[in-house]
C-alpha cells in the first residue's frame, strides 16, 4: 500500500494520507512463531523449573544456615537508662549500661555489628515523605514549604537541620564492644565508615559548600530529639560528619517492616582480631538514648557473619522451595490427568 495524498472537498492543497507506511513491521507482515503446546513440551517446563528452582532453594537455605550470629536484647537490661528516657526532661543526661555476654566458638571471617529494632514502623506514609531531598543534597531548600513540618523549624523561625521526622528520629545509641582476655580488658576497633551505599555516600547525599562545616550550618538548629548538631556527628573525620555521616545515611533509608536491623560498625581485623572474633568473654557497653517503651518496642545487638547470599535471612531460600515443590506438583497432577484422559480415550476406541 503507497502513501497517498488526498484532496477534501472545497480545499486546493493536497492532505497527506494517514495510512500507515508500506513496511513489514506497520503492515503486519513479519515473521511469527506460535508455539505448539504439546505434554512433553509441557511437563519438561514444569519438572525443569521446579528442579532448577529446588536446587537454587538449598543453596540458599543451607548458606544462610551456615552464617555465624549472635543476638542480644538490651531493652530489659538496661531498664533503668530506660526509664530515665522515658522523661523527655532528662535528654541531656547521660546514661550507660553494660551487657556481658559469652562467645563459645570462634567467628571466623568479617564481622558486622548491627542495632535491631521491633514494632518501630519506618513504613507510614507521613513518616516516609518527612524529608528534604534539596537540603540533604547541600542545596539552599524552603523546608517550609516541604513535607519535613512539624519538624521544619523552631518557635522563632530557626530552620532545622536535617528536617523531617526521619531525621529527627535518627537511633542514637552508641554501642562499643570489649574483649575480656584473661584479667585483661580489650576495646575491640570497630569501623565506623564505609558501611554505607556508595551511591548515597556519593551522589544523594552532600554537606552545603564552605570553608569548614561549622559555618556551612550556620543559622539552622539540631532537631529537637537530637543531643548535638549534625556537623559534629563524627568530629574525628571531616569525611564521615554532616550529612554523609554513615550512620545517619544508613538510618534515613527507611525499612519496609516494623522489625529490622540496620547495619551499625564492622569490626577491624588487626592484632587479636585478624581472623574474627575469637571466643570467649565479652561485654556491650551501651550509651542509652533512644527509648522504645513508649511503642511496645524492643532493641537488640547483632554480631554476624554474612555470605555470599547474604545474612542469616533464609527467606528468598525458602520462597525457591516452595515454588520449585509447587511446580513439580504441578507436574504431577497434569500427568495424571493426562494419563487418565488418555486410557479413557484407549477406551472409547476400542469399544
Amino acid at each position: 500500500m503507497k502513501n497517498k495524498t488526498s484532496v477534501l472537498p472545497g480545499e486546493g492543497e493536497a492532505q497527506p494520507s494517514r495510512c500507515p507506511d508500506n513496511s513489514a513491521f506497520k503492515q503486519q507482515r513479519l515473521p511469527a512463531w506460535k508455539p505448539q503446546l504439546t505434554i512433553a513440551s509441557v511437563l519438561s517446563c514444569f519438572f525443569l523449573t521446579g528442579a532448577f528452582c529446588l536446587t537454587v532453594g538449598v543453596c540458599l537455605v543451607l548458606s544462610a544456615n551456615s552464617v555465624r550470629e549472635i543476638q542480644v536484647d538490651y531493652s530489659d537490661k538496661c531498664s533503668d537508662c530506660s526509664k530515665l528516657r522515658e522523661n523527655s526532661s532528662n535528654w541531656n543526661k547521660e546514661c550507660h549500661c553494660s551487657i556481658n555476654f559469652t562467645l563459645k566458638e570462634d567467628i571466623l571471617g568479617d564481622v558486622f555489628m548491627y542495632y535491631g529494632l521491633e514494632n518501630f514502623y519506618q513504613n507510614h506514609r507521613r513518616y516516609m515523605i518527612s524529608r528534604s531531598d534539596t537540603q540533604l543534597l547541600g542545596g539552599n531548600a524552603n523546608i517550609q514549604r516541604s513535607y519535613c513540618a512539624p519538624f521544619s523549624t523552631y518557635s522563632n523561625g530557626t530552620p532545622m537541620a536535617p528536617c523531617g521526622v526521619i531525621a529527627n528520629s535518627m537511633f542514637n545509641d552508641t554501642i562499643d564492644l570489649f574483649y575480656n582476655r584473661n584479667s585483661s580488658v580489650i576495646q575491640v576497633p570497630l569501623l565506623k565508615t564505609g558501611n554505607s551505599w556508595w551511591t548515597d555516600k556519593n551522589v544523594k547525599f552532600r554537606n552545603p559548600e564552605s570553608y569548614n562545616l561549622s559555618s556551612a550550618f550556620a543559622g539552622t538548629a539540631r532537631p529537637p530529639y537530637w543531643q548535638k548538631p549534625v556537623y559534629l556527628l563524627d568530629e574525628e573525620d571531616e569525611r564521615n560528619n554532616g550529612y554523609v555521616n554513615d550512620d545517619f545515611i544508613i538510618w534515613m533509608r527507611v525499612s519496609a517492616f516494623a522489625t529490622f536491623r540496620n547495619l551499625y560498625r564492622r569490626v577491624r581485623r588487626v592484632q587479636h582480631f585478624t581472623h574474627g572474633l575469637p571466643a570467649g568473654n565479652y561485654t556491650f557497653h551501651i550509651s542509652y538514648n533512644f527509648p522504645v517503651t513508649k511503642f511496645k518496642g524492643r532493641k537488640h545487638v547483632i554480631l554476624s557473619t554474612v555470605v555470599w547470599s547474604g545474612g542469616s535471612n533464609p527467606f528468598l531460600g525458602i520462597a525457591y522451595l516452595v515454588s520449585g515443590t509447587a511446580a513439580i506438583l504441578t507436574g504431577f497432577v497434569i500427568t495424571g490427568i493426562h494419563l487418565k484422559l488418555r486410557k479413557k480415550k484407549t477406551y472409547f476406541q476400542k469399544q
